[in-house]
């Protein structure tokens, strides 16, 4: 048995969740509202204020789509009522982020500045030219677009330079010592 997926989803006040037919569940918050449908073969229960997620089979999907359905429903609840959020740093002289209404407008050393617009559902806070915080209630959107921003310009493993998450940890790499066997 899935230790994650057979642990209850606890339904916190506030959050009214519906299951309809063809396991299509709606979570609806303060913060907003979620919907997704999930595989049909799994069994999806609200029971006394909490989401229960069963398995048909002992098969190997129906086993890996057991604790894949309870986190995505936890991180739906969890979405509606906290929200979720992604920090980013830009290391590098001349590196920065600005905020142009819906646009993040950034300057990574190109010949041009690098423009993103904010997806549906996600905000993009400038709080420092070298901080960026991405924040929305889905989960797979807000980590998807900060790994959009991080790609335009990764960290470089010799002087760290590039746009990295917060408590990511960039290994470094020693630079060239010199000629060593120079005659």
């Amino acid at each position: 048995m899935s230790r994650i997926g057979k642990m209850p989803v606890a339904i916190p006040k506030g959050v009214d969740v519906k299951i309809e037919g063809n396991n299509v569940v709606t979570v609806k918050g303060t913060k907003g509202t979620l919907t997704k449908c999930f595989h049909k073969d799994m069994i999806i229960k609200l029971e006394d204020g909490k989401i229960l997620v069963q398995r048909p089979s002992e098969e190997k999907m129906h086993k890996s789509l057991h604790g894949l359905t309870r986190t995505l429903l936890n991180n739906m609840v969890e979405g509606v009522t906290k929200g979720f959020e992604k920090a980013l740093e830009i290391n590098g002289v001349g590196y920065r982020a600005a905020k142009q209404g819906k646009k993040l407008v950034l300057t990574l050393g190109y010949s041009h500045p690098v423009e993103m617009e904010e997806p549906a559902g996600i905000t993009v806070d400038v709080p420092a030219p070298n901080k960026i915080i991405v924040k929305g209630i889905d989960k797979q959107a807000v980590g998807e677009f900060a790994a959009k921003i991080r790609m335009k310009r990764e960290p470089e493993v010799y002087k760290g330079k590039g746009i990295k998450y917060e408590n990511e940890v960039i290994r470094r790499k020693e630079g060239k010592t010199g000629a060593k066997g120079k005659k």
